[in-house]
């Protein structure tokens, strides 16, 4: 029993001079580094590759993509030097379904922490007090740089269409 205690003993001393020797080095963490926002993952220059005509009615969808040349549609989503956006452009011949200049902003600059889609909003002044349009993100760049978002047409504030646009960067 005695060689019983002066084990346990031993085995308490070094456990204690373990934890005595780690608990003095110090974790180096790298400095501060802001979290990414969803703006900045959507920011640059996107090519339509393809575009979806759904009926919100009965979810029938119509590929439009080699129609109406939107084949030529290209939106560009700038920043600022701090990654906060500022102003889009779109350009091409397609039919304009968007407001083809202003300023863009997201509704939220982080992922919704309810799973509810995020929200691309678009305006007709640098104030942005005009709202002309709002783009529901489908797909967000990540390892896969697609990036989807989703225009819907109202009336009476039911939907009865929507265009989804499938977008890739563009190669320059």
């Amino acid at each position: 029993m005695k060689a019983l205690k002066s084990l346990y003993a031993l085995l308490l001393l070094s456990l204690m001079t373990g934890a005595f020797f780690t608990a003095c080095n110090d974790t180096d963490d790298g400095s501060y580094v802001a979290p990414i926002t969803l703006g900045e993952k959507i920011q640059g220059k996107w090519t339509l590759k393809s575009i979806r005509q759904v009926d919100e009615t009965n979810g029938q969808a119509l590929d439009l993509t080699g129609k109406f040349n939107f084949t030529s549609f290209t939106i560009d989503l700038k920043v600022d030097a701090d990654n906060v956006p500022t102003s889009f452009n779109i350009e091409g011949s397609a039919p304009a379904l968007l407001p083809t200049t202003g300023t863009w902003n997201m509704e939220k600059p982080f992922t919704n922490a309810d799973g509810t889609a995020s929200k691309i909003l678009l305006y007709s002044d640098a104030s942005q007090s005009k709202k002309a349009g709002e783009l529901t993100v489908t797909a967000t760049p990540g390892a896969n740089r697609v990036l989807e978002f989703k225009m819907t047409r109202k009336v009476k504030g039911q939907p009865f269409v929507s265009y989804v646009y499938n977008l890739v960067p563009v190669t320059e």
